[in-house]
């Protein structure tokens, strides 16, 4: 194991600690009963796909090297019905005040390609270390615009660990500009804001996209732990909120953590937003899983696989706490992935979605990108091993509220209670390895079979009063 990589990560989480000891206290409070994303036929949605992608950070026009042939192959091969699209400050507001609706077009004819194979959209405010500009011409940062950009003169090394650049002054001064903590520069979180309220004005009206993750894994500078994620965190994503209810009373609103310790399994400390919109609020929790083990360079085997066990325990255990306190709201993994060329790499998989079963979280996979990472190989043709991996048995929408949910690669057992206000139907996906011949269901009746999009369609339960059980196997050949 690298010894400067495991020093330069205990450097970082001592840094989160120092911000306030009291956000790893774990909170002893009761898990309420989940609530769920709903689509506008009021069923609860099961969000399955991946971030897409990593390749916007960087490329000119915001936007990622990703076609309609790509989503095509995409769904036929693995059956997904969601995307965390990557979109940027940078490329929303080029210049201060200065909306790009020609970015925000090029955006929507994207979301198109996603509406026309029955996609749900979030679209993900992304940054890393920043913006582009936090060292001129080296590519480093991704997000923020230069003109939003002030580290003050302060020194910004060079660094094997994208990591390390977080400890770097200048780094570490650009959010402090933002979140306005050196009392300089007020008018930064207000572009941001208004930029949250452009893209809604775009797309507010637009069905396929259903939510707006407010920010990509938040640094908070110098304020860490609760001072960070309850004070200047949650202010933005109020008044982010509070902006897009002006112009969007739909869609829904995702909030991240602090990604420092939270990604590793930590609580978070992430204060409530109150949602304006009349009726029930529209919000959720949606935080990232990296295990410390595996950002160390552990695959899943051996000692790193307990270590990453315990990580994952711990992380659902606390993202429960906190959807609840946040006001019983869903939960998105917004982030999770690895090399999957490591040892126990699709194990790790395996378990992360079984995991997200039991919580009746959606998933987005990081991410869509060819190489070791993604799907597929770097042709962006050639499948890789993931594609197995995330080809499985899923719930694509439940007209109710889901109770319990398990599922392996030829079954599906699921409970729930109707809602007899939802206006569509129970959906599942069934892939072709598990159910190569089409599905037997126990305690509902079959209303449709799309052998080809491998979609599951079941009637409406005979008493709608009633919790449903079902069990969805193979059928026989």
């Amino acid at each position: 194991m690298n010894r400067a990589r495991v020093f330069s990560l205990v450097a970082l989480a001592a840094l989160v600690v120092a911000g306030g000891e009291s956000a790893f206290v774990r909170q002893l409070m009761p898990v309420a009963e989940r609530s769920a994303i709903t689509d506008t036929s009021g069923r609860a949605l099961g969000l399955h796909g991946f971030s897409t992608a990593g390749s916007a950070k960087s490329s000119v026009d915001g936007l990622p090297r990703f076609t309609e042939a790509d989503l095509a192959r995409e769904n036929a091969d693995m059956g997904t019905n969601f995307v965390r699209f990557l979109i940027s400050w940078r490329a929303v507001e080029p210049q201060p005040g200065i909306y790009d609706q020609a970015y925000l077009a090029e955006v929507e004819t994207r979301v198109d390609w996603f509406a026309k194979q029955g996609y749900h959209v979030m679209l993900d405010m992304h940054q890393d270390l920043w913006g582009t500009e936090i060292v001129p011409g080296m590519g480093i940062g991704n997000g923020a615009p230069g003109w939003a950009t002030y580290t003050d003169g302060l020194p910004i090394g060079q660094h094997d660990m994208w990591e390390l650049y977080y400890l770097d002054a200048g780094v570490i001064r650009a959010f402090d500009n933002f979140w306005n903590t050196t009392g300089t520069h007020p008018e930064l979180m207000d572009h941001y804001v208004n930029a949250w309220k452009a893209v809604a004005t775009q797309f507010a009206s637009n069905p396929t996209v259903i939510a707006y993750d407010l920010m990509n894994e938040p640094f908070g500078g110098t304020l860490q732990g609760p001072a960070f994620e309850a004070g200047p965190l949650t202010n933005l994503y109020q008044q982010s909120l509070d902006a897009i209810r002006t112009v969007d009373p739909d869609s829904w609103a995702c909030l991240e953590p602090q990604a420092m310790g939270v990604n590793w399994g930590l609580p978070s400390g992430l204060g409530v937003v109150t949602d304006s919109r009349p009726g029930e609020a529209r919000v959720a929790f949606c935080p990232h899983l990296y295990p410390l083990a595996m950002d160390l360079g552990g695959g899943y085997s051996g000692g790193s696989r307990d270590m990453v066990d315990a990580t994952i325990a711990s992380w659902i255990g606390n993202t429960k706490r906190t959807a609840a306190r946040l006001g019983n709201v869903p939960i998105i993994l917004g982030e999770f992935g690895l090399d999957t060329t490591l040892p126990g790499a699709l194990d790790y998989v395996d378990t992360v979605y079984a995991q997200m079963d039991g919580i009746h979280a959606g998933v987005a996979y990081w991410s869509r990108d060819n190489g070791l990472w993604g799907p597929y190989d770097t042709d962006g043709v050639t499948a890789r091993n993931l594609v197995a991996a995330i080809d499985r048995p899923y719930l694509r929408a439940v007209a109710g509220t889901l109770q319990t949910l398990s599922s392996a690669p030829d079954r599906l057992e699921f409970s729930f209670t109707p809602d007899a206000a939802a206006a569509a139907p129970t959906e599942l996906y069934l892939p072709a390895v598990g159910f190569p011949h089409g599905a037997a269901v126990d305690g509902a009746t079959i209303a449709h079979w799309d052998t080809s999009r491998r979609i599951l369609t079941l009637d409406a339960p005979g008493n709608p009063a009633a919790t449903q059980n079902i069990v969805v196997v193979a059928a026989d050949g």
